[in-house]
């Protein structure tokens, strides 16, 4: 068996690998723990590269007993060669992990998604629910439709429009709290504890996590099997940074790379840094804070994972900085404009802070950047409407489209303005 249990990551007390998240003895949180030698024996680079354009390919690597059933068609997303934004940047190798475009509802969370319905089936359950702020609820609204389980999903009661309508569409029962994701996530921890179902991000969280382990698989792979000098990866609850290093660790044990060098940078919205701010003012403890952000999907104040992300971070040798809400819309405009990828709030996070640490000069013009877009931009339409204007509206003639046109030409050779 490849699964041998959970460990505590604080004490190291093991358990069976059932739905159980906390410790029962220090309430330290519990992770996966795999049979390393017997996964070796087992995986090749020739068995993955034969297997599914999916994230699936990894199946060795994730924690699930049988074949998958749900996410057949999640993962395998594009690595793109930035050379534009690059160009921009002073950077010749920076390439972006595409997953605004991840089957079924254009996030990274379709990934963790697959792999936790696939447990929690395994498991005997019949009801999935989750805590969210947007992308993890429509993919596990999504999922369970297609899986056909009972779905429950909470979320701030604030949530951009786009992303109520990914939950209610698929018809699972949806609760807006009248508070932010920190009260909704408290909340849930409560109803698990009464109610026998699958939470992905509470009982189910160990094998939930794990599946954000598969971007790390795929860059490593897409990049010809090479890890890349450095990775700008946005934080929410920390799991994904702490995750994809996890990934890249895992790949060097297996043998399929070496020398495992990558410096880790976390990328955060000034209205909700806890991480970067315990970052810069050099603390071992993360303070919680109440969030206030246009990136809703990053608002998390009190991060389940954020002092393990300070951790990794720290290791690796790479920074946490932190944008305002400014340069997220100004990240989203460069990558749409320059790479025709229009990414959500997070990914405006994350451009936000690869330009910073451009700037800083952080990176070497030769040296291989990855960032991670995790969400497609149609979610998150109100935070850059304000600032894209709006269409030219003409008279349906020729001589109204030349009137436009030398007005485009005019401002084209004059300083920008908004229309």
């Amino acid at each position: 068996m490849k699964i041998k249990g959970l460990q505590c990551k604080e004490c190291h007390k093991t358990y069976e690998a059932v739905a159980l998240h906390v410790c029962e003895f220090c309430f330290g949180p519990l992770e996966v723990v795999y049979d390393y030698a017997f996964i070796r024996a087992n995986l090749s680079k020739e068995k993955i590269l034969q297997g599914p354009k999916s994230l699936w390919r990894y199946e060795a690597l994730l924690p699930i007993a049988g074949p998958p059933t749900v996410g057949l068609d999640a993962g395998f997303t594009p690595m793109v060669h930035a050379k534009n934004l690059g160009t921009e940047l002073g950077l010749d190798y920076l390439y972006l992990k595409n997953d605004t475009v991840n089957c079924l509802t254009l996030s990274f969370k379709d990934r963790v998604v697959a792999v936790a319905l696939t447990r929690a089936k395994e498991l005997g359950f019949n009801t999935v629910a989750c805590a969210s702020t947007g992308n993890l609820a429509n993919a596990v609204s999504a999922a369970a439709a297609s899986a056909q389980l009972r779905c429950f999903v909470f979320i701030p009661h604030d949530l951009e429009v786009a992303k109520v309508l990914g939950n209610l569409v698929y018809r699972p029962t949806v609760v807006a709290i009248e508070g932010n994701y920190d009260d909704v996530n408290r909340l849930c921890s409560e109803i698990s504890e009464e109610f026998p179902w699958a939470f992905v991000n509470i009982n189910i969280r160990p094998y939930y996590s794990e599946g954000s382990k598969t971007l790390a698989y795929e860059t490593i792979e897409q990049m010809g099997w090479q890890v890349p000098d450095h990775v700008v990866v946005p934080i929410a609850s920390g799991s994904l940074l702490t995750k994809i290093a996890k990934g890249f660790k895992e790949f060097e044990w297996m043998g399929f790379v070496s020398g495992v060098a990558t410096q880790l940078h976390g990328a955060q919205a000034q209205g909700c840094a806890p991480v970067a701010d315990a970052f810069k003012e050099q603390r071992e403890f993360i303070r919680p804070l109440k969030p206030k952000t246009i990136a809703k999907s990053l608002a998390i104040g009190n991060p389940a994972d954020g002092i393990y992300a300070l951790q990794a971070i720290r290791s690796s040798g790479g920074m946490a900085e932190a944008v305002s809400d400014e340069e997220v819309v100004e990240g989203m405009l460069l990558l749409a404009s320059k790479e025709g990828i229009f990414a959500e709030t997070a990914g405006g996070v994350t451009i936000g802070v690869l330009k910073k640490l451009a700037k800083q000069g952080r990176f070497g013009r030769n040296e291989v950047v990855v960032a991670y877009i995790t969400g497609n931009g149609l979610k998150t339409q109100e935070a850059v409407t304000p600032a894209v204007g709006a269409p030219w509206t003409i008279k349906p003639s020729l001589s109204g489209f030349q009137k436009m046109l030398k007005e485009v030409e005019t401002q084209m050779s004059s300083p920008p303005r908004r229309r």
